[in-house]
């Protein structure tokens, strides 16, 4: 389980192309101490396994379904990206609960900078759009954002200096595409009242 709460912006050094799967290397100085063979690392907001680890660097796979459903299939070598460690047993919950398992993805439409912030409009699926309200909790790849506005097509954020500087957000443009994770208890309340309402 993870937070939404980047560690550090890292970047990827080499893709393989394996067929009906890549193999990524990424850098990450921060995520990468104390790393193991198998540990969980969310890239842009998607968790991979940790195949190898030296130095400052990991490997991972990305299987066909992962490269499909995400935005990661668009990355290549010096791509920034997002970066965290799931959190700790007894850690505080900084953000909010994020599993690391992309529910779709979206783009960024329009960027409007103030003095002291920026508000960024992301497209969002139909399917989705049900799982997002104003106020509530967004994974806007890998990161944990609070929706300022929620329509039918798109949602807003308001991002602080320290998001825009620590974060892919800050160089993301109009077109690029981003991983959107809706918050797990707005699917597990619609899913036991569905299962409610089939049982009447």
């Amino acid at each position: 389980m993870f937070t939404g709460i980047v560690e550090e912006l890292g970047e990827i050094t080499a893709v393989e192309n394996l067929g009906d799967a890549s193999r990524f290397r990424l850098r990450g100085p921060v995520v990468t101490e104390g790393a193991q063979h198998g540990d969980s690392i969310a890239v842009n907001g998607v968790c991979l396994t940790v195949v190898e680890h030296e130095g400052d660097e990991f490997t991972a796979d990305v299987m066909a379904e992962t490269l499909d459903r995400s935005s990661l299939g668009a990355l290549s070598v010096g791509s920034r990206v997002n970066l965290e460690r799931p959190t700790a047993v007894g850690a505080r919950l900084g953000g909010h609960i994020v599993q690391g398992h992309v529910d779709g993805t979206g783009a960024v439409i329009a960027r409007t900078p103030s003095e002291n912030w920026e508000i960024v409009k992301v497209s969002l699926p139909a399917d989705l759009s049900r799982y997002v309200v104003e106020k509530g909790s967004i994974t806007v790849d890998g990161i944990s954002l609070t929706v300022v506005e929620a329509a039918s097509d798109y949602f807003t954020v308001s991002l602080i200096p320290t998001t825009l500087a620590l974060t892919t957000l800050g160089l993301k443009q109009p077109g690029d595409p981003v991983n959107l994770e809706v918050d797990i208890i707005a699917k597990y309340v619609e899913r036991l009242l569905g299962t409610k309402e089939a049982a009447r």
